[in-house]
């Protein structure tokens, strides 16, 4: 039995109880969108005395799940929900566009509202010392406050994404595209290429970067992924992406596998507009999954869904990440994944132009993910996901079950529970 069919299986006695799940009441409209911040550069000034704030893990593997159940047991819903969020570090403070410092009005942000991951981008990063001395205080608030560590993420792939390797300012090379590294075919090189990445965003302060891409070239190219992607050979892109992995980890970064279950064949851009892939179960099987396989094999901690929609899979047009079908049956059920799920930026146009910010994140979790990523209004996603558990929508037990894989995460990776 393939795993197309073990999928199939498996949906018969699952679908009724994941549609149940995921019904969704909408009606967002531009005006629960979040308005616009300022024009103004915001450059806070750096806390005194901040220090790195986090520890290594030393807690043996089988000792994990207790250091972990005793965390989670010992938050409050609000923390729990925070620590679900991954968000820009402008989400975290009033009416800014450009955030390259942590003082107060960071450490007042990340005390009210503990998120579970930070991500940057360039306009956040403009020398190794400005860069360095931010994360440090970011993790000292935390730290001080007795929150969770958190995640402190970059897209840094090479070539066409990167955030710190096109700044010359930080002084290292770019390790260029994953498909120049594919048309080369040497998965040493790709390994040696995610320790490279790994050896300049650790000492920066970083601790996880959202890469490797395991997504499938269409053949001929023509799409957004003709880049980013190391080819149009399963095997080969499955290769290298487990490479990557290896590499990533074996230096100690935590790293995702995007876009799951694969958008290298989807025509447009899902930043603009929802992406469509009119495949068979029996295609993405042979051909889109496979490289995913290989990642969870190689213990990829996280694994990031893309916006596309599958109707041949899902039976309508719902994005992937706020789908159980796609999520829960498919990466959770059929592919056995048990890590941290997280969606793709919910403030990109594949979303917003349907849902709202406090609908996207509420789906996504009933849909199976774990964190919902970059929400376009994160305090309304944030007081969504509040509000769906107080009226029953959600459940605490569900949000535990988010948190427990974070939380895990973090203490194999970074430690300080």
């Amino acid at each position: 039995m393939n795993l197309w069919s073990t999928f199939l299986t498996r949906r018969r006695f699952l679908w009724l109880s994941a549609l149940a799940g995921s019904t969704l009441a909408l009606g967002g409209c531009a005006s629960e969108r979040e308005q616009a911040p300022s024009s103004t550069t915001f450059d806070e000034q750096p806390a005194s005395g901040a220090g790195e704030g986090d520890g290594n893990a030393t807690a043996p593997v089988d000792d994990n799940a207790a250091v972990v159940q005793a965390r989670v047991d010992a938050m409050t819903l609000e923390q729990k929900v925070a620590q679900l969020f991954c968000v820009a570090p402008e989400a975290l403070v009033e009416d800014v566009a450009q955030v390259t410092a942590a003082g107060d009005m960071t450490h007042e942000g990340v005390k009210a509202w503990p998120v579970g991951g930070i991500v940057y981008f360039a306009q956040n990063l403009i020398d190794p010392n400005q860069a360095t001395e931010m994360l440090a205080n970011v993790k000292h608030f935390y730290s001080e406050d007795g929150n969770v560590a958190p995640f402190l993420a970059v897209d840094e792939e090479g070539g066409t994404v990167v955030r710190i390797a096109d700044n010359d300012a930080f002084g290292v090379q770019d390790v260029g595209d994953a498909a120049d590294l594919g048309a080369a075919g040497d998965a040493t090189a790709a390994k040696a290429a995610a320790e490279q990445i790994a050896d300049y965003l650790k000492p920066l302060g970083f601790n996880l970067d959202y890469a490797p891409v395991c997504d499938v070239m269409a053949v001929g190219g023509g799409t957004a992924m003709d880049r980013r992607s190391f080819g149009s050979d399963p095997a080969l892109v499955a290769d290298m992406a487990k490479a990557e992995i290896e590499g990533f980890l074996g230096k100690g970064m935590l790293c995702c596998a995007k876009h799951f279950p694969g958008i290298g064949s989807a025509v447009g851009d899902s930043h603009e507009e929802a992406i469509t892939i009119d495949k068979s179960g029996e295609e993405l099987d042979q051909v889109d999954l496979v490289p995913f396989k290989a990642a969870i094999e190689a213990g990829v901690p996280l694994v990031m869904v893309g916006h596309l929609s599958l109707p041949a899979i899902v039976g309508d047009d719902t994005p992937a990440p706020l789908s159980a079908k796609v999520v829960q049956d498919l990466l959770r059920d059929t592919l056995h994944f048990e890590g941290v799920i997280t969606t793709d930026s919910l403030a990109m146009g594949a979303i917003t132009e349907r849902y709202s910010p406090a609908e996207a994140a509420v789906a996504a979790l009933k849909a199976g993910c774990d964190m919902p990523l970059m929400p376009e209004n994160f305090r309304k996603a944030y007081q969504g996901v509040l509000d769906a558990v107080a009226a029953g929508a959600l459940t605490e037990k569900r949000i535990d079950e988010s948190v427990l894989r974070i939380l895990k995460a973090k203490q194999q990776y970074i430690g300080g529970l």
